[in-house]
């Protein structure tokens, strides 16, 4: 009987070590549309398949942790920030073996990100927060401040040229509001000349990432956000 719990314990521990793992690699390879072909590539060791990983994604995916589609791979924030931070501070999770330069490279990218996040929360005397324990938005004009750094963050991270897919907005924003919430004061933001939202001929569109943009009550899809008064 012994025998067989510690198995089930080294099986689910293997089981969460594959999980921190895809996270890491995830948000190293930038977190967002990440080619699922290529994640489980780096995931995969000697004699793994990427039947092996499954189970993983699909237990991500179950927990709200990441987003999936049929070739792409996205972190849901701060769901996903979350589960990676407790899964690297867990004391169960270690690396099976020689980890090699590019995961050794992705935890020290991490640790520093975490070191700036702790300065920006002392700095603030105790009221700011981390990236990983972000509240809750509470109303629009806090949801308009937000939403415009994250459209200038994304445009300028990704060189979208000021047209930034409303579906990467609402993910990284994340469970701090509601899906019904973000497309009202989206829709708002639209109402008040802030943001144009746009259609368009879009290519390689996923059905998540479609789910993700915004139908209006009256009108065709709205897959892009533009802005149009950088002083609001």
């Amino acid at each position: 009987m012994s025998n067989d719990v510690d198995a089930k314990t080294d099986t689910d521990i293997e089981a969460k070590a594959k999980q921190v793992r895809l996270l890491l690699y995830l948000w190293d390879l930038g977190g967002s549309d990440v080619k699922r072909g290529e994640l489980t590539k780096r995931l995969k060791r000697k004699k793994e398949t990427a039947a092996d990983y499954q189970n993983s994604y699909q237990q991500l995916e179950e927990n709200g942790a990441i987003a999936v589609s049929r070739y792409k791979v996205s972190l849901v924030q701060p769901k996903g920030l979350q589960m990676l931070q407790a899964g690297l501070k867990s004391e169960a999770f270690e690396f099976e073996s020689q980890i090699g330069a590019r995961t050794a490279n992705a935890l020290l990218k991490w640790i520093r990100e975490q070191d700036v996040s702790a300065g920006t929360v002392g700095d603030g005397a105790g009221c700011g927060s981390g990236k990983t324990e972000e509240s809750a938005i509470a109303s629009y004009d806090q949801f308009k401040q937000v939403a415009l750094d994250v459209y200038d963050q994304l445009n300028r991270d990704y060189n979208l040229d000021d047209l930034v897919p409303i579906y990467r907005i609402r993910r990284t924003i994340g469970d701090r509001v509601s899906r019904s919430q973000f497309n009202d004061w989206m829709l708002e933001m639209q109402a008040n000349d802030i943001f144009q939202l746009m259609g368009g001929e879009v290519l390689n569109v996923t059905p998540d990432q479609l789910e993700d943009s915004i139908t209006p009550p009256v009108g065709k899809l709205r897959y892009f956000a533009k802005l149009v008064n950088a002083e609001a």
